[in-house]
């Protein structure tokens, strides 16, 4: 039940932020085609944090359609077996997804963020360490292993109560 309301929680704050992130996108590209257009002066920093946002968009979405489980998938094996096998297959697909994740995503920003911020890389327009941009890699990997964490109990909560049923 507390495990219910944590992940609605966790979806709201998602996709609250993910559409406070679009927003700002747009409105970053549109202030930059009217510098250019208009003011014929573009402007290197919205250019810059378009891009970034881009980013961040991209992997918020990614976690967030991990929770939704709209990501790209072949559902041919699992139409075709009966529930009980599609229960262990969700739980099989989705501790894939938890080790992507915590081994590319997450351990794998944060290796980027420590090199980045030893090495001191700043963006070029707004002068903002790099590692600052790649926090948002272990944040969506961490949402994504959550995830991919309360699907597996579900499926393990099904398959108890299933397995009860036949008794």
């Amino acid at each position: 039940m507390i495990f219910n309301r944590l992940k609605l929680a966790v979806d709201r704050v998602i996709a609250t932020f993910s559409v406070t992130v679009m927003i700002a996108l747009v409105v970053c590209v549109v202030w930059q085609v009217f510098s250019r257009y208009v003011l014929n002066q573009p402007s290197t920093l919205t250019d810059e944090l378009a891009r970034f946002l881009m980013i961040w968009v991209g992997l918020l979405g990614a976690a967030y359609t991990v929770g939704a489980q709209r990501h790209l998938s072949i559902d041919l094996l699992a139409m075709s077996i009966n529930k009980r096998k599609q229960a262990l297959l969700s739980i099989f697909i989705n501790l894939l997804i938890f080790g992507f994740a915590g081994s590319v995503i997450v351990t794998g920003g944060i290796k980027l963020i420590n090199k980045t911020l030893a090495t001191a890389q700043v963006s070029a327009a707004m002068q903002i360490p790099m590692g600052y941009v790649y926090i948002i890699l272990p944040l969506s990997g961490a949402v994504m292993m959550f995830y991919a964490l309360w699907f597996i109990h579900q499926n393990v909560q099904q398959l108890k109560k299933s397995s009860l049923g036949a008794i």
